[in-house]
């Protein structure tokens, strides 16, 4: 099962608010008799799934909280049962149902102000479910929009700050995947459909670690098509924003390799510098600046979400 970290639980308790008032009774004893179908008070049902909930018994806690909504639809414990089976299915890695709680709260409470916490929990269950740059990246491209959401209706809540950092995550997985296609290509000399790929990352995804790499394999993918001015102007680029990587040795060693080709105007650190050329010569093609990789700085632990409004 999946650890929750104090904070999140936390968080969404603090969403729950406090149990109700009173005793729970029988509701609250530990066997299969709590998800059995029994009409029941609202007070009840919902202690019981709060009690739940801090024992970390998280999978009871979601049919409970599922039960106090579907007992007693029009009750305000309802709408928080909703964001509550929310959390808990997500503890118990049930992204799918976790969604779908989230997504029911925004329907019916769009405005309350326990939503960013539910566009949090969204977010955060995709993200859950990426997988490695070898399979496919749709659930990625779901975590992006999801967190993207979250900052854009919500810049200044507690959960923006994480959820920037997890966009910048999430790009730079997205910019593997196109890396990991584009070698693909390169390995069975299909230049074209390599380039394609390598130019995405150095235009979609320029602020990521994998632009450098990107740059020297489009690079090779150039020299291989025969037309060495585009592999120049490409490694020239590199020089300007990566000069100290081990990519741009690699493409300075290639340039210099290849036939009829000036030396690039930047040498790497690690390369000795080129003989002497005829000064009447072509000048090195213009180069074009990539933005630098902006610091992301690790956001402090959130506050609890706010309570909801009654």
């Amino acid at each position: 099962m999946l650890k929750i970290s104090r904070p999140l639980l936390a968080l969404a308790l603090g969403a729950a608010l406090v149990p109700l008032a009173g005793c729970a009774g029988p509701g609250n004893s530990t066997s299969r008799a709590d998800l059995r179908y029994v009409a029941r008070d609202v007070n009840t049902l919902y202690n019981a799934a709060y009690d739940r909930l801090q024992a970390g018994s998280y999978t009871t806690a979601a049919a409970l909280f599922d039960e106090v909504e579907r007992q007693h639809p029009y009750s305000i414990w309802a709408r928080r049962a909703q964001l509550m089976s929310a959390f808990s299915y997500y503890a118990i890695r049930n992204y799918t149902k976790s969604i779908e709680s989230a997504r029911r709260f925004l329907s019916i409470h769009p405005g309350n102000r326990a939503a960013p916490y539910a566009h949090y929990l969204i977010a955060l269950s995709y993200y859950e479910q990426i997988s490695d740059v070898t399979r496919d990246q749709g659930v990625s491209q779901q975590a992006l929009n999801a967190f993207g959401e979250l900052v854009r209706r919500y810049p200044n809540s507690v959960y923006a700050a994480d959820a920037r950092l997890k966009i910048d995550l999430v790009r730079d997985h997205l910019a593997g995947k196109e890396m990991e296609v584009g070698r693909f290509y390169q390995r069975r000399r299909q230049w074209l459909a390599s380039a394609v790929r390598f130019r995405s990352v150095i235009e979609t995804y320029q602020s990521t670690t994998h632009t450098p790499e990107a740059l020297m394999r489009l690079t090779e993918t150039y020299l291989a098509l025969g037309i060495p001015l585009e592999a120049q102007r490409a490694a020239a680029v590199l020089g300007a924003n990566y000069p100290s990587t081990r990519w741009y040795r690699r493409a300075y060693d290639l340039m210099q390799a290849y036939p009829t080709m000036r030396p690039l105007g930047r040498v790497p650190n690690a390369v000795p510098a080129p003989a002497a050329t005829d000064a009447a010569g072509p000048p090195p093609p213009a180069t074009e600046v990539i933005e630098a990789t902006p610091q992301v700085t690790a956001p402090a632990e959130p506050a609890p979400a706010p309570q909801p409004q009654s």
